[in-house]
């Protein structure tokens, strides 16, 4: 702010979509590329909205740890806090554990038939419960903030839905109860068929990505000036693919359908949005399972190549995507 009151940089938001163990990899290129070429702290961002791992970002992010740390971390480099370091050398297994033997949400499903809810929302209250341990995500939430806490940044949002209903729950919001860090992290990151969902105030929470692969549009109200959309489960360029690779693609069509409304929407509302999503070289390193963590290196390393020449395009034009 000038001395007159007047603002000098733009008011600007950061939304960082879901995508599993290679996702959070690619973002975190992505998150480096778009500082270096801003020459922006993305710790600054007016609002931080995330969703399943876009959320384990966004809280790291609202907790004060920088872009040069996650990297650094995520590249195992002897700077780096040992702690972060850990918690990215150990992702989710590749393939989920033996899931329970009955579905995680019935209600949910009969939902999506009644027509209530999106299919997606339906098939993931269908599928069997998981199983997975999310005790990592637990370890994440208590060091970044201890006690039950929240994050230091004011306007943290980590997107769930509730598995009942399917609703969006955005926690971190003011018009959202007061949660844990450590719960709303690991509901937010509760995928469907793999993680357990997460009962917090006698509700039951599932992973954000259900309903959105990154809930762009909680930020419409907000006026902000600029909106940098980091989504590493949509694409607008995709590319052919076999065996898994091919679920996996119609599942990014959705979300990519999904999020093109949601930009649209900020856009009419007068905020500028610059997208920044995989390349068909980007899609090609990723595969077809984001869980797959021998990976992940491969999916940084070719994030920080692929990224800078997509942010440097959006920032050069300074146009929306």
């Amino acid at each position: 702010m000038t001395p007159a009151g007047t603002r000098t940089t733009p008011a600007r938001g950061l939304v960082l979509g879901c995508g599993g163990t290679l996702g959070a990899a690619w973002t975190t290129g992505a998150l480096h590329s778009l500082r270096q070429a801003l020459d922006w702290d993305p710790r600054e961002a007016a609002v931080l909205v995330g969703t399943s791992a876009g959320a384990e970002l966004a809280a790291l992010l609202g907790a004060g740890i920088g872009v040069d740390t996650l990297l650094a971390a995520q590249l195992a480099e002897s700077d780096a806090p040992p702690e972060l370091a850990r918690h990215f050398a150990a992702p989710p297994r590749g393939i989920p554990p033996r899931p329970a033997a009955f579905p995680g949400s019935p209600g949910l499903a009969r939902r999506a038939l009644r027509r209530e809810i999106p299919a997606l929302a339906g098939l993931s209250g269908a599928l069997p419960q998981g199983r997975g341990d999310a005790r990592r995500l637990t370890a994440l939430a208590d060091w970044l903030a201890p006690g039950g806490r929240w994050v230091s940044h004011p306007a943290t949002w980590l997107v769930a839905t509730d598995f009942d209903t399917g609703r969006r729950t955005v926690f971190g919001h003011p018009d959202t109860p007061e949660a844990a860090l450590r719960d709303a992290l690991r509901a937010s990151w509760a995928v469907p068929g793999w993680f357990p969902p997460v009962r917090i105030g006698g509700r039951r929470y599932a992973d954000g990505g259900i309903l959105s692969t990154a809930s762009a549009d909680l930020l419409v109200p907000a006026g902000l000036d600029e909106v940098y959309v980091l989504a590493p489960m949509s694409s607008s360029t995709p590319a052919p693919r076999t065996g898994l690779g091919r679920a996996e693609a119609l599942l990014r069509r959705a979300m990519t359908r999904t999020l093109d409304a949601e930009c649209a929407a900020l856009r009419a509302a007068g905020t500028r949005v610059v997208r920044i999503e995989p390349t068909a070289t980007d899609l090609k390193v990723m595969g077809g399972n984001a869980m797959a963590a021998g990976r992940r290196l491969a999916v940084l390393e070719t994030a920080l190549r692929t990224t800078r020449a997509v942010v440097r395009r959006h920032i050069g034009t300074r146009t929306g995507a």
